[in-house]
């Protein structure tokens, strides 16, 4: 088990975090029978039973290429998480009919704060490409261009988004505050009637039907 500082890691500023693991392991186990996987289906099933066992990080079955990926925290690991060994974890998929052949067994060290925490919490930096058709020369060229173009088209779309928040909240002050004409019933409005000072100033009657 390691010690408390290194459970910690310090960025270029000098902020230290904690984190669960430092280095660990990544197993592959190759050319498995489909026969013991069954299906897509419980291919499935098998890498949500692995997902949720406390040493294993990240895992993927791959039915069609009849592979198994874990990346898992290994006996010996310099972390205070649960462990196991990879013969524990042979043993595992044995358990569920799966059975691996150890000379296609291939296994590496595995660093989680670069290959893993690094590339979810930093992804802008990390998996930035260039857009669809264009080289990466071509992407630096006019990145700096795009970056502003896509700055102004978010304040446009922030200030349509305020103008239509105003006309909606006035709309809604107006349901709550109606005018006389706004309170014209709908019949009023089929045959012409106006309500109010509009109606008292011409003295309109209403409506004139002269027949055929």
């Amino acid at each position: 088990m390691g010690s408390v500082e290194d459970d910690y890691i310090t960025d270029e500023q000098g902020n230290k975090y904690r984190m669960p693991y430092r280095m660990v392991k990544e197993v592959v186990f190759s050319g498995l029978s489909q026969k013991e996987m069954i299906d897509p289906q419980h291919a499935a099933r098998l890498q949500y039973r692995l997902s949720i066992m406390d040493p294993i990080i990240k895992c993927s079955v791959n039915f069609a290429k009849a592979r198994i990926t874990v990346i898992y925290n290994p006996k010996g690991a310099r972390n205070r998480r649960e462990q196991i060994s990879q013969q524990e974890l042979i043993g595992v998929l044995a358990n569920e009919g799966v059975h691996v052949d150890a000379a296609k067994i291939s296994e590496r060290d595995y660093d989680y704060v670069k290959e893993f925490y690094s590339y979810a919490y930093f992804s802008p930096k990390i998996r930035e490409h260039p857009p669809y058709g264009y080289t990466n020369a071509e992407w630096e060229k006019m990145k700096g261009s795009w970056d502003e173009k896509m700055q102004k088209m978010s304040e446009e779309k922030l200030e349509k988004f305020h103008e239509w928040q105003k006309e909606y909240a006035a709309s809604i002050a107006e349901q709550e505050h109606p005018s006389p004409e706004q309170k014209l019933t709908l019949k009023d409005r089929i045959l012409g009637r106006k309500k109010g000072p509009a109606a008292k100033k011409g003295g309109e009657k209403g409506f004139w039907f002269h027949g055929v």
